[in-house]
């Protein structure tokens, strides 16, 4: 069942759901982080409206710059004005931010720890048409790695916008992974949210295989534990939208209460969020793990539908995931 503390969507298993892009909290969440904090500064690579940055952009236009298609200079003066005392936030799709611009954001920003905020926008193939050249499916790989880098992929709009605001007062580098595509709202204004902490979403009374979610593939996950509690398969879901600073006791206690583990994210599943919990278990208390992402692939185009079920993202994936699982 739903996690009644959590004050989710009633309707979110609805056929009607609301669907927002979870870039758009992301646009929501400038504006409001913008309201609180003056030192707050938007930069973006030519692709404002895209990026959601427009809003903030009229908002306060004397604290907007548009840097072109010129990623690498963006992650360099958004170090600068970081350094000047400004939290800088650059905008781009992730393939170009942090793809692009990687190593102006390992040097510029992450080993001078400024507290620069990078929103990668259009991550993962539900890109859709704009095929597999857009398609950033290694951008957690590479932004985990990173020292002193904060990762965050939240799971819908709502949860986009805090994670925004939150973002400001971290004191550090923060990676923001965003999808393009309208995806369904789980959580309300009332669901808590913290960076670093991950929250119990689907709750059983014994559950047998723990998933573990992170971003819009949440709602799948969420799908497929509703589907699976009819067969009698009883599971808890985890919404892990902080992928580091991992919530260690979070994933490791899920771990001791199932035996078993199912990772789902739309990401490559080398040096992702499931090799994170793997990394994770190893040390602490290492269960059998299926992994649900990219195998080895680069994306195509497509519907973002018909991309997450020809990857094996979908409901019925995660369903056969915990079924394999279940029986190692």
């Amino acid at each position: 069942m739903l996690n009644p503390d959590l004050h989710l969507n009633e309707k979110l298993f609805d056929t009607d759901v609301e669907q927002v892009a979870i870039r758009k909290g992301f646009g929501d969440g400038l504006v409001c982080a913008g309201e609180r904090e003056p030192r707050v500064v938007v930069l973006c690579g030519d692709l404002t409206e895209s990026a959601q940055a427009l809003a903030f952009k009229k908002q306060f236009p004397d604290r907007f710059v548009e840097l072109g298609v010129a990623e690498q200079n963006m992650a360099s003066v958004a170090s600068g004005m970081a350094a000047m005392g400004k939290i800088p936030f650059i905008t781009s799709y992730a393939m170009f931010s942090p793809g692009r611009n990687w190593e102006q954001v390992r040097t510029t920003i992450c080993y001078n720890n400024r507290p620069v905020k990078i929103a990668g926008s259009h991550a993962g193939v539900s890109v859709g048409p704009d095929g597999g050249t857009h398609q950033a499916i290694e951008d957690i790989a590479i932004t985990r790695v990173l020292p002193r880098m904060i990762v965050i992929c939240p799971c819908d709009a709502i949860e986009a916008r805090k994670a925004t605001v939150a973002a400001v007062s971290t004191g550090t580098p923060v990676y923001l992974r965003l999808a393009r595509d309208k995806t369904p709202v789980m959580t309300t204004d009332d669901t808590p949210f913290e960076i670093g902490r991950a929250r119990t979403i689907w709750r059983s009374d014994a559950p047998q295989v723990g998933l573990i979610a992170t971003g819009s593939l949440l709602h799948k996950a969420l799908q497929a534990a509703r589907d699976l509690a009819n067969e009698k398969i009883d599971v808890e879901v985890l919404n892990l939208s902080t992928i580091k600073p991992l919530d260690v006791d979070a994933v490791v206690t899920l771990a001791r209460k199932t035996g078993k583990l199912v990772t789902i994210e739309e990401h490559q599943i080398y040096g992702g969020m499931g090799s994170a919990v793997a990394e994770c278990l190893a040390g602490h208390y290492p269960v059998p793990i299926e992994f649900v992402g990219v195998h080895d692939r680069f994306g195509q185009s497509g519907t973002p539908e018909e991309l997450i079920e020809h990857y094996g993202m979908g409901r019925d994936a995660i369903a056969r995931a915990v079924r394999s699982v279940s029986r190692r």
